[in-house]
């Protein structure tokens, strides 16, 4: 069958990446050391361990380019991976591109996004360490989601603290982490210090993902049996999710394809990691092509805000890390896209922004839904508000070639579908979802709290 014929590449089973790729290998810069959010001195993996599988902290930093990934864990991908990449022929009718457009689909998944890569390997570490317990927070729920089943699988309990404003919008994501065994309360909550600090000062916030990172945070610390487990930023989370990038390439080589534009959606970054870094070979090797992050309006944290270190949680808690951020007590307005609203981003994707080697745009809210309405349409599967950002950029990349009378090979990433975002859905075909944007006053006082280092 001629490479335009396909409407999917499917990667056979035992062809799926064994190892994952550590960019910190090939970085032209390294990241700056995370800080001791107390000594402000660098840490070290005595620091982290009171709430990390001491495994995850070796990921943490090293430079090693690519890392095994584990038999039992490589089993359990099985039952989704590898994920097949899509040609969306209808979509690119309906925009009249002659652009070659690909999506690489992670709602495959049992959880219906790519938040699974990176759940099963840190509770296998986590249970072979010992540990018998392990709190996170979630946004949109898709990792909370994630970690309950992978807590399911290897015998732990899940403690998942949901900011509040998408526990409200998303209540069956609640349900299915019910389902999977895990425990899923709205944050903040008065179970926790920071939890009863963010509702005094404030009793009608939306919740944020810092202030239930505070919450799972102070949670495990309180306990010897409990330890943390983060859905994005962190450079292990970004290191799991490099098998998307990885199948990505095997799978344009057997269409003997190679993209121009590669797009992922970016809160905090786990995402547009999984398809971006495995590329960046390519790009230091002299390849011409385009790694594009794209974020909301109303969280535009590479685009609008400060390269410098900062807390993730919103009491500082946690370390401090170099990154692209809007400050940790930044409160994003409550857009559907609920995975993206964080203050900061990946310290591997804010350094590689910060030396041109990725690009961010910024779309707003009515932009995406309009995206995900005519890729619905079209292609058939209604995606997560999170994905949906990345459609978008990807429909204009196709738009502006045409007008500029050129063809395009450009693949995104998928990260998840949206059937348990119907409550969003329903909102913007009634006309009831906002276009925010943040002012420079706003992003000017929210990084005056920034930690002094």
């Amino acid at each position: 069958m001629r490479r335009d014929e396909l409407s999917k590449v499917i990667l056979p089973e035992d062809r799926m990446p064994k190892f994952w790729y550590n960019v910190q290998a090939d970085m032209p810069n390294p990241l700056e050391p995370g800080l001791n959010p107390q000594t402000h001195k660098p840490l070290t993996p005595a620091d982290l361990e009171p709430i990390f599988a001491r495994e995850l902290i070796a990921q943490e930093v090293s430079t090693e380019r690519f890392i095994e990934i584990p038999k039992a864990v490589r089993q359990l991908y099985k039952q989704f991976r590898p994920s097949p990449l899509f040609r969306a022929h209808n979509l690119e009718k309906a925009l009249d591109t002659t652009c070659r457009i690909y999506y690489k689909y992670e709602g495959v998944s049992p959880v219906g996004s790519h938040k699974l890569n990176s759940a099963l390997p840190q509770v296998y570490f986590n249970k072979m360490q010992g540990i018998k317990r392990i709190t996170t927070e979630t946004g949109a729920g898709q990792w909370g989601t994630a970690l309950s089943l992978a807590c399911k699988q290897f015998g732990l309990e899940a403690m998942v603290y949901m900011v509040k404003v998408s526990y409200q919008q998303k209540p069956y994501r609640r349900s299915i982490m019910e389902l999977y065994g895990g425990s899923c309360i709205p944050s903040p909550s008065t179970l926790t210090a920071s939890g009863r600090r963010a509702i005094e000062e404030n009793p009608d916030t939306p919740g944020t993902l810092a202030i239930a990172i505070s919450e799972a945070v102070e949670d495990a610390l309180s306990r010897d049996d409990t330890n943390y487990s983060l859905g994005s930023v962190l450079n292990h989370v970004c290191l799991h999710q490099t098998i998307i990038g990885q199948e990505v390439k095997l799978q344009m080589e057997m269409v003997d394809d190679f993209p121009d534009i590669v797009v992922g959606c970016c809160g905090g970054g786990s995402n547009m990691a999984g398809i971006a870094l495995p590329f960046i070979p390519d790009k230091l090797a002299g390849k011409k092509i385009r790694l594009v992050a794209v974020e909301p309006a109303a969280c535009p944290t590479l685009t609008k805000g400060k390269f410098a270190y900062d807390y993730g949680d919103s009491v500082g808690l946690t370390p401090m890390l170099k990154m692209y951020t809007l400050g940790h007590g930044f409160t994003p307005s409550g857009i559907h896209a609920g995975g993206l609203r964080y203050h900061g981003a990946s310290p591997l994707l804010s350094q590689l922004y910060h030396d041109a080697l990725i690009e961010a745009v910024a779309v707003k809210q009515n932009q995406t839904f309009e995206a995900a309405m005519l890729f619905a349409r079209t292609e058939s599967i209604v995606p997560a508000p999170e994905s949906s950002h990345a459609i978008r950029a990807a429909i204009d990349e196709a738009l502006k070639a045409k007008e500029e009378g050129v063809s395009k090979t450009i693949v995104f990433n998928l990260s998840g579908h949206g059937q348990l975002d119907l409550f969003s859905y329903d909102k913007f075909l009634a006309g009831q979802t906002e276009d925010i944007e943040l002012s420079k006053e706003e992003i000017e006082e929210s990084l005056k709290y920034l930690p002094e280092v």
